[in-house]
């Protein structure tokens, strides 16, 4: 028998699974394309490594077994998989061609709709993923302003210009690591140290599950203004989910260029670069940032299907109300539970739970909840990250499953038993370092002169 979404009598079956896993190893370098999606990031004996399809916010892995998808594909996935809209425009547009040798119209009505939705887009180029137009957002801004140096705060993507602040830098030279530094987010102090007449841009995730306080944005803003740096709004995990324009339309600040991907097309491969006439029309010459697929018309059709769809249906507003029943009800259960090391934070469309080290290694205790949870036919990586298709009833079983779980945690947990009680290896963390270093640029400067 398969697991269902419910309170299965044992662990999933995942034997074709682990065969193909073997098969990646030695085949494909770290067995997956995407490090969030590997076999790192889940109980290993317990969660699946392969999913098979999905429907809705639903997915049967390689073995058959489903359950309810709280990852929604790390992000892409805004309205649900197998969308019957944005899946009936996919294949409208196939039977016309994929690529073309020319333009196609859907670059022009895409890109109208992205003016229309999102504060500051004056302009607007494609690509495929993320990391191309955050990359492209630095270019642009040190051919604005002829600096080289970079602020950044969050994840950006695996280019040299980002990757070099973190401890997978291997192959990067050190002079473009030299030129990237980071500051802490809700920390105007660390950025008052870093921003100086060198810096290029100001590049941050205007929110991840910590909300800005003290006019943190507004700040950023202003110094941006106040010192001729340009100020980017990378958006991969905001857009079309905090609102349809975004953090810049949510918190009322402008930003100079905005980055989007993930929730764009509903889970194809699009990404878009967004923002002020005078910075992006560098791209007509001076500034190279052209691709192939960046006009690739099955994804354009899916945008424009999913822009529509998000709007007509006022889909950041359910999220946001799904979301924080989700998030406050985690957190009740936890209180009602005793268990003051458990926190559910963030926004109401994505939530994190988060583990204090007082009641053990917080990995331990992540994998375990994970380990309880897939049991009862959740997928589930840390994070709530809600799709259109989340019904309340849905959110309903979480709670329910959330109850039964987080009460094994408590009782793991006082009995010391935690580690003895996991069916397999932990999870592992992403990076191991992505903060507190490469913070102040100035005094690096000043100590090289």
């Amino acid at each position: 028998m398969t697991n269902k979404v419910g309170f299965n009598p044992d662990y999933p079956c995942i034997e074709a699974s682990d065969a193909l896993y073997r098969r990646a190893q030695g085949l494909i370098p770290g067995a997956t394309q995407t490090l969030a999606k590997g076999p790192g990031q889940y109980v290993k004996g317990v969660a699946p490594k392969y999913l098979r399809r999905g429907r809705g916010c639903r997915v049967w892995d390689v073995d058959g077994n489903e359950y309810l998808d709280f990852n929604m594909g790390i992000g892409p996935i805004s309205l649900g998989y197998a969308y019957p809209v944005v899946d009936e425009a996919i294949r409208a547009q196939l039977e016309d061609g994929i690529t073309f040798s020319q333009m196609h119209p859907l670059e022009v009505e895409v890109a109208e709709r992205l003016r229309r939705l999102v504060p500051g887009a004056e302009r607007v180029r494609f690509s495929k993923t993320g990391c191309d137009v955050t990359s492209a957002a630095v270019r642009l801004a040190r051919a604005y302003t002829g600096r080289e140096r970079v602020l950044c705060c969050g994840y950006h993507g695996w280019h040299d210009w980002y990757i070099a602040v973190t401890d997978r830098n291997r192959g990067v030279p050190e002079t473009v690591g030299a030129l990237t530094h980071t500051f802490q987010y809700n920390d105007l102090d660390s950025v008052l140290e870093a921003i100086d007449e060198e810096v290029a841009c100001v590049i941050l995730e205007p929110v991840v599950f910590e909300e800005p306080r003290d006019g943190f944005l507004e700040a950023l803003r202003a110094l941006c203004d106040a010192h001729g740096a340009v100020l980017v709004f990378d958006e991969m995990w905001t857009g079309f989910r905090l609102a349809l324009g975004g953090a810049q339309q949510h918190y009322r600040v402008r930003a100079d260029l905005a980055c989007f991907s993930k929730a764009l097309a509903n889970g194809m491969p699009l990404s878009a670069l967004t923002g002020r006439r005078d910075l992006m029309e560098l791209c007509d010459r001076e500034v190279f940032f052209y691709t192939t697929f960046g006009g690739e018309a099955l994804s354009l059709a899916a945008a424009r299907a999913t822009l529509d769809e998000l709007e007509a249906r006022k889909v950041p507003e359910v999220l946001a109300a799904r979301g924080r029943r989700l998030r406050e009800g985690v957190g009740a259960i936890a209180r009602e539970l005793g268990l003051d090391y458990l926190r559910c934070v963030g926004l109401d469309c994505r939530s994190l739970v988060t583990f204090d080290e007082k009641a053990g290694p917080p990995l331990e205790l992540k994998s375990y909840l994970q380990q309880e949870l897939v049991k009862r036919g959740i997928l589930w990586s840390g994070f709530h990250n809600l799709c259109f298709s989340h019904e309340e009833e849905d959110v309903d079983y979480a709670l329910t499953a959330y109850r039964e779980a987080l009460g094994l945690l408590g009782e793991a947990v006082a009995r010391g038993e935690v580690h003895e009680r996991l069916r397999g290896a932990p999870v592992e963390p992403v990076f191991r370092r992505t903060g507190q270093f490469h913070l102040k640029p100035r005094r690096a400067i000043h100590a090289a002169r």
